[in-house]
């Protein structure tokens, strides 16, 4: 079968010159991992490896794409095709080639189309879906992959990831596809004229709305300093754009301002990655900066490292989350502006911490699965229902959304959010590092940890699969000294506690595992949606420190034991 589909891409005509010279050089290994599968369209859109074969991102697994998109679009009448849909992509190879490819697909099928003129950060298409009337949107990227990768996501009318139950009739209408070499591309005249240009008409009203986040706008700007990074991606014209307009001292890493696609000026696009910050925090030290920022190539996340003891000391995305929780709650009860219903959303692998903030402020914290699309259905729901409202919404992994006029994860408000609490802390004495131990003080120490095992190939892939159906079918009494207390399975959908099993309600099946502790830690496994990895989340519960780091030492080797 493998060999098969190689000779048929190899011998096609009229193949991609470049995509026969990578095929003709393929060794057996090479040929297996292109091949064995198609690139998964997934409840996460797709994202992989560029190149050659039918497990690849390339031209034609996104026309593939693009024409399941377009017959969904068409299924919802002519209303949705003249309602069109809004195209934004970033900085990596192939990104506005597979742009405007999504375009011209789209308008053979009589869909008006909404292309940015040049790359734009996601959360801006989110908004521009919103701010045009869209019926949906498509964003070209693989957020903070390594350079190899791209990637393909959908939104919905509102501006938010299409969630399972809409993006499966995008799925169903995809697999309808038996060779996706075999989609041409032709245009009429007419059509041309669907594909339209955007830019300013955008970037203006959505630069405004982030302006009107703030919640001090007044605060001086005087002794507070900046590094900015946007690691070769989209965030680097508009946060020159927002803080210029604030008026805050920011110092800009050069090597890292350029749309570069091969990230050559970076160790790491990755927020969660230490290596990341190095050349940031290099001009920090000569500087003499009070915080670094810095967003991931689609800007979607933000990542931050905080001058402490003369020290740059980088935060989690829940560390920074809570932080700011902190600082909006606070600052908005003390203003009289928090709703009477007020509700946050978080994820299910989300540090407790937060949850423990919002409780202080009286505010309820609903969990959702991972995946931002699933807050931003959250907040479509309400907003219809008007029973709860919206106060702030975040993952751990460093994306979180301040105000719902975009419905995606937005590092250009989280920027703005954090600049100005941190600005906020200082004129108090105080850095980011020294609120957080304030927030431990009240709630308790917490310190959440990831693990990841890496599974590559149709091997990997069934034994990442048969890892997962072992934990199932041996739930663990306790792991380490700690008794397992409730036990989730979020695939089976179910829920294991004092010896009794019930369902798991308010979930969409996934392939989670969830364990609780009997000291209030807990640990999750899930499988990467964008990679293929399992990752092991840990959020662990202690009096200090050491405590938490001593316990983390514990969990570890009970978990490799566990998964052996």
């Amino acid at each position: 079968m493998i060999e098969t589909k190689y000779q048929h891409w190899l011998n096609f005509e009229g193949l991609d010159a470049d995509l026969k010279k990578e095929l003709e050089g393929m060794n057996e290994f090479e040929k297996n991992d292109a091949f064995y599968t198609n690139v998964e369209f997934g409840t996460a859109g797709m994202r992989g490896v560029l190149g050659a074969g039918t497990n690849r991102l390339n031209i034609y697994t996104i026309r593939k794409a693009n024409y399941g998109f377009a017959k969904y679009i068409c299924d919802h009448g002519k209303e949705a095709m003249e309602r069109g849909v809004a195209i934004a992509y970033d900085n990596r190879f192939m990104s506005k080639e597979f742009a405007m490819e999504s375009a011209r697909l789209l308008a053979m099928f009589n869909i008006k189309t909404y292309v940015f003129t040049s790359l734009r950060p996601t959360p801006e298409l989110s908004y521009a879906v919103r701010h045009l009337k869209c019926f949906g949107g498509i964003v070209i990227t693989a957020s903070h992959n390594p350079k190899e990768y791209n990637g393909y996501k959908l939104y919905d009318e509102n501006g938010c990831q299409l969630v399972p139950h809409l993006v499966k009739g995008v799925i169903d209408h995809v697999n309808e596809v038996e060779d996706e070499l075999r989609i041409e591309v032709t245009l009429t005249a007419e059509q041309e004229t669907l594909i339209n240009m955007i830019d300013k008409e955008v970037d203006v009203p959505y630069l405004d709305e982030c302006m009107q986040i703030q919640l001090h706008p007044e605060l001086s700007k005087e002794n507070f300093k900046m590094v900015f990074t946007p690691q070769h991606g989209t965030a680097n014209e508009s946060i020159h754009e927002l803080f210029g307009r604030v008026g805050y001292d920011v110092v800009y890493v050069e090597e890292q301002c350029n749309p570069d696609p091969a990230f050559s000026g970076t160790l790491s696009p990755n927020p969660e990655e230490p290596k990341a910050y190095k050349l940031a925090i290099e001009y920090a030290e000569k500087c003499d900066a009070d915080i670094v920022l810095t967003t991931d190539p689609d800007a979607d996340r933000l990542g931050v490292a905080v001058k402490q003891n003369g020290v740059y000391e980088l935060m989690t995305g829940n560390q920074s989350a809570a932080v700011l929780l902190e600082y909006i709650f606070s600052q908005r009860q003390a203003a009289g502006t928090l709703p009477a219903n007020p509700v946050m959303f978080n994820t299910v692998v989300t540090s407790d911490l937060g949850e423990a903030i919002a409780a202080y402020y009286n505010i309820e914290t609903e969990k959702t699965l991972t995946g931002f699309k699933f807050i931003g259905d959250k907040v479509a729901k309400y907003e219809k229902t008007n029973e709860k409202e919206f106060v702030f919404g975040y993952e751990e992994s460093y994306g979180c959304l301040v105000k719902p006029f975009v419905r995606d994860k937005d590092a250009m408000q989280a920027c703005m959010m954090l600049a100005e609490c941190a600005n906020f802390y200082k004129k108090q004495g105080k850095t980011l590092i020294d609120v957080l131990h304030d927030l431990y003080a009240r709630h308790g120490w917490y310190l959440e940890t990831q693990q990841s095992i890496t599974f590559k190939g149709s091997e990997g892939a069934a034994n990442m699969k048969a890892m997962l159906q072992r934990l199932r079918d041996n739930i663990p009494a306790q792991i380490a000294a700690y008794k397992v207390v409730k036990y989730e399975d979020y695939g089976k959908q179910i829920v294991v506690a004092n010896g009794e099993t019930t369902e798991l309600v308010g979930f969409p099946t996934s392939e989670v595992l969830k364990y609780y502790l009997e000291d209030g830690s807990w640990i999750a496994i899930r499988p990467s949606g964008t990679e293929p990895k399992c990752k092991f989340y840990y959020c662990i519960k202690g009096t200090d420190a050491a405590h938490v780091d001593e316990k983390r030492a514990e969990l570890y080797a009970a978990i490799d034991e566990l998964i052996k």
